[in-house]
């Protein structure tokens, strides 16, 4: 049976989600997927996500691959995946994709953003389930100077879990952007962390917001930020940051995987 090719661009508050992955017995942002499109194929079938969102873990740009039949359009399963998906799982955009496309593999870069809440309302229901709430002072030029050493190549495994990644897996990250900047809405008194690459560890953004933010209250020298760059282990890492304040923004891929 002819198929074709899907990109699906998601949008979730991964607030109640047990992460991306299906999880025997645990609500995950693939298993919800997987039950709606089974519904609309008619057969059990497996989507690639380009990352595997830990649970509380947000996305504005959370990108599925899946091969369905030949006789769906990208808005017509944009519309139709919405009209059975839950109220905290949108698909944004739907595009037919080259056969050789694959959501993780094909990906060419990631964009992340980390949202802290610095306001004395930042532990406002209304606010705390996508900012993490930071009540204690800031050294904003300490945040910055961190931020600034992430630019080009490092080896991260002093801000990955240990294991995750294999022994021949050299935890080289390539980081194209890496900044802290005031939240898009200003009025929210939020500070964002900012960070594009190739690839990223397991917990590598919030090990890297952890450190930083340990930095910007003073609990460690910005010096030590530097030194983790070239540490062989993670054993003198912060702990991570929560993962309510983490969003996935986009997945990068080709031109020409693009259909059209």
């Amino acid at each position: 049976m002819a198929e074709r090719t899907f990109q699906l661009v998601l949008q979730y508050d991964g607030t109640d989600f047990a992460g991306w992955q299906v999880q025997p017995d645990r609500r995950t942002v693939q298993g919800e997927l997987e039950t709606v499109l089974e519904r609309l194929e008619g057969a059990p079938l497996r989507m690639t996500g380009a990352g595997r969102t830990d649970a509380g873990v947000h996305a504005r740009g959370q990108v599925a691959g899946v091969r369905l039949q030949a006789h769906w359009s990208p808005d017509r399963l944009r519309r139709a995946l919405n009209g059975q998906l839950p109220a905290d799982l949108w698909v944004a955009a739907v595009y037919e994709m080259q056969p050789a496309f694959h959501a993780r593999y094909s990906a060419t870069a990631r964009r992340y953003t980390y949202a802290i809440g610095t306001t004395p309302d930042a532990g406002s229901p209304f606010r705390c389930r996508w900012a993490t709430p930071w009540p204690e002072p800031m050294d904003r030029p300490a945040l910055d100077w961190c931020a600034e050493q992430l630019a080009g190549t490092h080896d991260f495994r002093a801000f990955a879990v240990r294991g995750t990644a294999p022994d021949t897996d050299d935890h080289r990250c390539e980081v194209h952007l890496a900044r802290w900047r005031p939240a898009a809405v200003p009025e929210t008194g939020d500070l964002v962390f900012e960070i594009a690459a190739n690839r990223f560890l397991h917990h590598m953004v919030r090990f890297l917001v952890g450190t930083m933010l340990d930095v910007g209250r003073g609990r460690r020298p910005r010096e030590e930020f530097a030194t983790l760059l070239t540490a062989a282990t993670n054993d003198d890492v912060s702990p991570p940051a929560p993962p309510m304040g983490l969003c996935l923004e986009a997945v990068t891929y080709p031109s020409e995987l693009y259909a059209t």
